[in-house]
């Protein structure tokens, strides 16, 4: 049984206004721009939303979360504003977005339609067997692992407007805040705690969420029910 639902998905930002208009073209979500300078990107239903929220810091490292997303052709995001990293290497090509932040084109000769191109979320660990079973318990996806041992996945996740959360190993430690992470709703946040999940801040007078952390130390939010 899952111990919390998938709600949404944030982006951090320096330019919000930036960053949430070449997201939203490239997944094909409508623009929302807040009173608070930061934006809101929405789609066929509450679980498509992605908050892009405003942050002091600029992208310092490669990010340990990123997204893939599908395309007809990788020259459809760049003209949005990335900037090609690798085009050559893999089946698919990285790019950088206006901020600096990774992601993954798969090119498609059939797209899905707007607002259904976000294809999987990516996640960077040391472990990613052990890191997949512990989100596929929290969240009551399937865990899969790669028949060779390279990398893990969780599929079928209620709610997810993607089609994975896919784990890859790399050598590197974390070190900074992600600018990527999930939004959760939860019937008892202890619960999530009890199955492995750090408390960074509880809900206070700004913020009526939990920030929490996974056993990698990856940053997400559990909203109680509402």
């Amino acid at each position: 049984m899952a111990l919390a639902t998938y709600q949404d998905l944030c982006l951090d930002a320096t330019d919000a206004a930036l960053l949430g208009t070449f997201w939203g073209a490239a997944l094909g979500l409508a623009v929302e721009p807040l009173d608070d300078g930061d934006v809101r990107l929405t789609g066929p239903t509450r679980q498509h939303t992605i908050w892009v929220n405003t942050v002091p810091e600029p992208v310092l490292v490669k990010q340990r979360v990123h997204l893939d997303v599908h395309a007809h052709d990788v020259e459809d995001v760049l003209a949005l504003g990335a900037t090609p990293i690798d085009l050559d290497t893999f089946p698919w090509k990285v790019l950088r977005d206006p901020e600096g932040g990774e992601l993954c084109v798969f090119e498609r000769a059939d797209p899905p339609g707007p607002g259904e191109r976000l294809l999987e979320v990516v996640v960077d660990c040391a472990d990613p067997a052990v890191l997949a079973a512990w989100w596929a318990e929290l969240l009551g996806g399937v865990h899969r692992d790669d028949e060779q041992g390279r990398w893990s996945w969780v599929e079928q996740v209620p709610g997810a407007p993607f089609a994975d959360l896919v784990f890859v190993p790399v050598p590197e430690p974390k070190t900074v805040k992600n600018r990527v992470h999930l939004d959760l709703t939860a019937p008892d946040v202890d619960a999530v705690v009890e199955h492995g999940a750090q408390v960074l801040r509880p809900p206070d007078e700004d913020a009526r969420w939990t920030v929490l952390a996974d056993p990698a130390g990856n940053e997400f939010c559990v909203f109680g029910p509402t």
